[in-house]
Formats: structure tokens, sequence, C-alpha cells
């Protein structure tokens, strides 16, 4: 094959492989080839129900979430996302490993969250879809970590101190 031929299947790449390899050998080059697997790196994890389990963490909300395939319901606390998330910023912000993974209303969702304040709980929630979607269709690993909402968000409220008003800020300052 030359330079100017296109290759249109596996059979084709695989002379081209070859004749580069017959090349080499005869230059005293050795190339070897890693092996090539269309298997994903993780295996599926499911359970009895067939529904994929995984807990999500933001600040101090800790949501565990179970997803499996449906109508894109939500339910969060028993409660339907609307009803349970009125800002449709914390909305968004659930749906968001959905859309990067392109599965917008493809799975429903069950969670159930305990502390911290409303956006914290939409992290978390955000944090256990993204883990039990990896789960469920590992090959969406790769586009759901790109995104970084594999990652638990660490940042959490600073403690307040002794002789100050907040965690950082002073009493105001009297000079008489």
């Amino acid at each position: 094959m030359s330079d100017t031929d296109t290759v249109s299947s596996l059979s084709d790449l695989k002379d081209i492989a070859g004749t580069v390899a017959d090349a080499a050998e005869g230059e005293g080059e050795t190339i070897t080839a890693a092996p090539v697997s269309n298997a994903p790196l993780r295996e599926q994890e499911l359970d009895a129900q067939g529904r994929a389990y995984a807990t999500g963490r933001r600040k101090d909300a800790v949501a565990r979430v179970w997803i499996k395939p449906g109508t894109g319901k939500v339910t969060v606390n028993g409660r339907d996302q609307e009803v349970y998330f009125a800002r449709p910023t914390l909305r968004l912000v659930i749906n968001q490993p959905f859309v990067v993974g392109g599965r917008e209303e493809q799975y429903d969702v069950v969670a159930t969250v305990r502390g911290g304040g409303l956006s914290g709980q939409a992290g978390a929630v955000k944090h256990g879809i993204s883990q039990a979607l990896s789960k469920y269709e590992p090959a969406l690993r790769a586009a759901v970590k790109a995104a970084g909402f594999l990652t638990r968000d660490s940042r959490v409220v600073e403690r307040k101190k002794y002789g100050r008003a907040k965690a950082r800020r002073s009493f105001q300052f009297s000079k008489r």
C-alpha cells in the first residue's frame, strides 16, 4: 500500500502494521504492539434489583443514590425533584452528569439526603449520581471523570475561632 491509499477496514490496517513491522525488523529494531481490549476497565456493579448504588458527599450533606433505567424521574427523600429542589439552578446541578453522558431522561433516580443545606444536598446528589452512573455504565466513566463530577468537593466551612466574630472576621475596632 502506498501513502495515498486510504484504510477502509481493519484488515487493511493490519496489513499496514505488518509492512511497518517487517521494515523495522530489517533495520534491527523490534516493535511490540500493546494488546487492544474493547472491554471497559471496570465491571458493571448492580444490586439484586438491577440498580446501581453510590454515596455522594458535599459540605455536610451525604446522599445515598440508586439509579435504574427509566423515564428520568428523580425522587429525593420521597418527594419529586421539583418539590424538594425548588430552585431551577439546583435541578440543573443534579442533571449535569446525565447531560455530560448524553443520557437525559433515561434513568430513574431515588436519593435520600441528610445534613447540610439545599445547595450542599444538590451537590451531594450530583456526586452520587455521577458515581452510580459510572457503576451502571462503566464506558461513561471517562466522560463523567473528565467533567470533574467523580471528585468529591472537599471545601467545607471554616470553623469560628475564639476572639473573632467569624472564622477570620475580627470584631469592629474602637479607638476610644
